[in-house]
């Protein structure tokens, strides 16, 4: 006999086998089902295991002789040293890892920001609703924030806004308290900051938007909102126009001061915007210096002050203009090239008819 005619042979045997145990377990009764119960799994894992495993002829022969061959295997197995604590200890926190990388790439998603009707129009309502509940799941956020940061007196904001933002971004966290301040436009506790602010985003689905308005004291929500847009004021590349409106500020406490200000009388100063230093590069800093109109100009801490201060000598002119960067002509030849190289809109290839 062939080695596959064998091999039926023995999975109706071990079926067989397997018949037979459960006939006898059903009987049992349920405490004794129980202790069998990883018995029982185990043997049909083996037998599910017969269908694709290939055994040489003499390994079926060998297994076939026995009477039990499938309690054999069973024993054999369960003997092994291996540790099945650590494999369901594994799965278990594979599983919890699953889950907590599927809930941040979830929380991270993009916003949608469109209204119900245009998301069944578009068949994007499976969109709509997953942001709808991410949504949701933000302003919880945003309120277990405020109540653990809060003790009734002190509120410390920054630390509630990094928790949340660590969990759904910037993008869902504005997008979420935008909606609440929009849905509290007429409500005097929030500042006409925030709601100048709010006014700016776009929340189509206004109506349905107090699903996920954030509930907590309004007082703590606006304190929350200006933390927000601060840190992430401080998270953004500074541009050209940030930097000349620094360097403006700079002269101009310089110029307004009647005599040297410094501790010992020898110098005019002004202190840096921390916000401007918290966002500047080198080359940003460069840039400021370079700006100001004054060789004996340098950035320095004070002992005693916080912050850093542009300190000039007292000889110095203070009412020189700022030093504005001209345009490149270098530049400013690319632009030409270019717009000469660029085709006519007027210049369309003619027609026969036309050159005729």
């Amino acid at each position: 006999m062939d080695v596959e005619k064998l091999t039926d042979a023995l999975r109706e045997k071990m079926g067989a086998e397997q018949d037979k145990y459960r006939a006898w377990l059903v009987s049992q009764p349920p405490e004794e089902i129980l202790n069998h119960t990883a018995e029982y799994t185990t043997r049909e894992d083996i037998l599910m295991a017969m269908d694709f495993i290939e055994l040489t002829k003499a390994q079926v022969s060998a297994l076939l002789d026995s009477p039990t061959p499938l309690a054999d295997v069973y024993k054999n197995w369960s003997n092994m040293d291996f540790n099945l604590m650590d494999n369901i200890t594994s799965a278990i926190e594979d599983r919890a890892d699953t889950v907590i990388r599927q809930t941040e790439e979830l929380n991270k998603s993009p916003v949608y920001k469109y209204p119900f009707e245009y998301a069944r129009d578009n068949d994007e309502l499976e969109q709509y609703h997953t942001s709808r509940r991410v949504n949701t799941a933000c302003k919880r956020e945003v309120e277990a924030a405020i109540s653990k940061y809060h003790d009734g007196y002190r509120f410390e904001s920054e630390a509630a806004v990094r928790d949340v933002v660590q969990k759904f971004g910037y993008e869902r966290t504005f997008f979420v308290l935008a909606a609440t301040v929009q849905n509290n436009q007429y409500d005097g506790r929030y500042s006409r900051s925030n709601k100048d602010w709010a006014r700016t985003v776009p929340v189509f689905d206004s109506e349905r938007s107090t699903q996920y308005a954030v509930t907590s004291h309004p007082v703590l929500v606006d304190a929350f909102l200006a933390t927000a847009r601060h840190e992430h004021l401080l998270r953004q590349p500074l541009k050209a126009a940030d930097i000349k409106a620094e360097a403006t500020h700079i002269l101009e406490r310089l110029q307004a001061a009647r005599e040297p200000n410094s501790p010992n009388g020898t110098h005019y100063m002004a202190q840096v915007s921390p916000d401007f230093l918290a966002r500047a590069k080198t080359k940003d800093t460069d840039r400021l210096m370079s700006m100001l109109p004054f060789q004996s100009l340098s950035l320095s801490k004070l002992e005693g002050r916080r912050g850093t201060y542009a300190l000039i000598l007292k000889e110095e002119n203070r009412f020189q203009p700022l030093v504005l960067r001209r345009p490149s002509v270098k530049k400013k030849l690319e632009e030409k090239a270019a717009a000469a190289a660029a085709p006519s809109t007027s210049s369309r290839p003619k027609s026969r008819e036309q050159e005729r």
